[in-house]
């Protein structure tokens, strides 16, 4: 039984703001860069992709399916628009179904809700409670996991349309929860501060949009692959080995902030500012460092008992860009891309496996050294806000320009 990288949650190209590149063959390729084993589907709600799905994979006979080299499990994220005691809610949600057959009678029973043809990630007039009683009600085999959980909009905490409690938003239906998606904005230390949280397992998946994006969160676990264990895996956190992460800083809702002003502001200062944007006086979006610090209850830096653990990375991608300092979509990057990834047989496997001594004499340049400060946390960023990927440093400017020199 060997260990496989695991990403839930990703969209198709039905999906609104999302690449055209997202269908069956370039998520079989991209996952094979990355070195994923096993891929969610995303967006099973929508018919074209659905019938595509249906089309394309084989079943492997324990509740995942195949297409080329990679596994899939059949997943959606959903919009549940619900008003809680007069207040209106925006929560999204992953489902997580074991064949077609679930599939068809969740869509079936959701198509009161919403209109499922308008985009794969559906907007449902529907509680979140009720979502998870009607999708039990069909397959007790199902899994319901709230979606990147500190999002300022679309979330279980998010500070917009948000809760304070899972049980205010689940109500009687709180026990079917097992899992949480910490998203890229927190980390599972962030949310360890909140005691309330502990019995949850945290999972980090990519949301990607376009296929360079997955795998930029993911889990590792040490099951055999099939849909019950890996399920087992998640309610349990037994074989769930650890999450692949962003560095939270790099997510675009970390800190507070007002984009249209430019405005950045750890939760300490925009508190001191009424939580007003100090350039145009209109409110700040309140990041998910500022919402955590409302509701933990434990001090930064906290770390329970036997706690899955994380690892940080930044996208080799980046670390090439930046090592080289050229854009990250030229014929160089991508150039010294392939070669690395054709050298350790995988993205994963250049970032978390290779011997730091193979690295060095097969790695161009400051590539090598980008790779090992990401590896050692050694990294500047400046922080993500109101919509705003944070940036990542690795190398000085001096070591980027000696890089390019000694490159050929």
């Amino acid at each position: 039984m060997a260990n496989f990288i695991a990403d839930f949650h990703i969209h198709s190209k039905y999906s609104r703001a999302t690449s055209n590149q997202m269908d069956i063959e370039n998520l079989d390729r991209y996952a094979r860069l990355k070195g994923i084993r096993l891929l969610g589907t995303g967006d099973f709600t929508h018919p074209q992709w659905l019938f595509e799905l249906k089309s394309n994979l084989k079943p492997t006979g324990e509740g995942l399916f195949q297409y080329g080299e990679t596994l899939f499990i059949l997943t959606v994220e959903v919009c549940n628009n619900f008003h809680h005691k007069g207040v209106g809610k925006r929560i999204h949600n992953i489902l997580f179904a074991p064949s077609f057959e679930t599939v068809e009678q969740i869509n079936t029973a959701l198509q009161s809700y919403g209109d499922l043809r308008v985009d794969g990630r559906p907007n449902l007039a529907l509680s979140a409670s009720d979502l998870v009683k009607l999708v039990l009600d069909i397959s007790t085999d199902c899994l319901i996991v709230p979606a990147h959980v500190w999002t300022p909009w679309f979330s279980l905490f998010g500070a917009n349309s948000g809760f304070d409690r899972i049980t205010d938003c689940f109500g009687d239906q709180t026990e079917n929860i097992y899992a949480l998606e910490t998203g890229l904005s927190s980390d599972p230390p962030m949310n360890w501060r909140l005691s309330c949280l502990d019995r949850f397992t945290l999972i980090s998946n990519s949301d990607a949009h376009s296929p360079v994006k997955i795998g930029r969160e993911a889990n590792i676990f040490d099951v055999p692959l099939g849909y019950r264990e890996i399920s087992e895996a998640i309610k349990t956190k037994n074989g769930f080995l650890s999450t692949i992460e962003f560095f939270p800083q790099e997510g675009k809702y970390h800190y507070d902030g007002h984009r249209n002003c430019d405005v950045c502001l750890s939760p300490k200062e925009s508190k001191k500012l009424n939580n007003r944007c100090p350039v145009c006086g209109a409110p700040l979006t309140i990041g998910v460092m500022h919402r955590i610090d409302e509701l933990a209850d434990r001090p930064e830096g906290f770390t329970p008992q036997k706690p899955v653990p994380c690892r940080h990375l930044v996208p080799l991608a980046e670390i090439i860009s930046e090592a080289l300092d050229v854009g990250e979509k030229t014929i160089t990057a991508n150039t010294q891309y392939d070669r690395l990834v054709q050298r350790f047989g995988s993205e994963f496997n250049v970032l978390l496996e290779a011997p730091a001594e193979q690295l060095e004499k097969l790695v161009p340049g400051r590539i090598y050294e980008g790779i090992l400060k990401v590896r050692n946390g050694e990294v500047q960023i400046s922080p993500g806000y109101d919509g705003v990927y944070g940036k990542v440093k690795m190398l000085e400017q001096k070591e980027q320009r000696q890089t390019q020199m000694n490159l050929f």
